[in-house]
């Protein structure tokens, strides 16, 4: 499970767009080199480095030397960790509330059917 300090550095890492959007190309293409996750921003390759470091640090993003190039691959599980924190504990009482609206709803709308349908 991850430390206080890890989910810090992983909220860090994901609160900025670019690199979400660094974490979608990785996840779509695992293997993805520097050199071709760069080509998709419009911003300098030093700033694709410095995003990458902040996905690294944050475990992220795992990222492979192969000859002069570096493959990158998404690690899925700090955000796993992290949504298995809060979901696991609230999810039940928040299903239990879905399902008292959703049948409340339900209800409703057959009355209202059978009450249009005797005018």
């Amino acid at each position: 499970m991850n430390t206080n300090d890890d989910m810090d550095s992983i909220f860090h890492a994901l609160a900025h767009t670019t690199r979400r959007a660094m974490l979608d190309h990785v996840r779509a293409t695992p293997g993805l080199t520097v050199g071709k996750l760069a080509s998709n921003f419009d911003v300098s390759r030093i700033a694709v480095m410095n995003h990458l470091a902040v996905l690294e640090k944050a475990n992220l993003i795992i990222s492979e030397k192969d000859g002069r190039s570096r493959k990158l691959y998404l690690n899925a599980m700090p955000i796993q960790d992290i949504h298995e924190r809060w979901t696991d504990t609230y999810s039940a009482h928040w299903a239990d509330r879905v399902n008292i609206i959703k049948h409340a709803a339900e209800t409703a709308a057959r009355k209202l059917t059978r009450d249009n349908d005797n005018e």
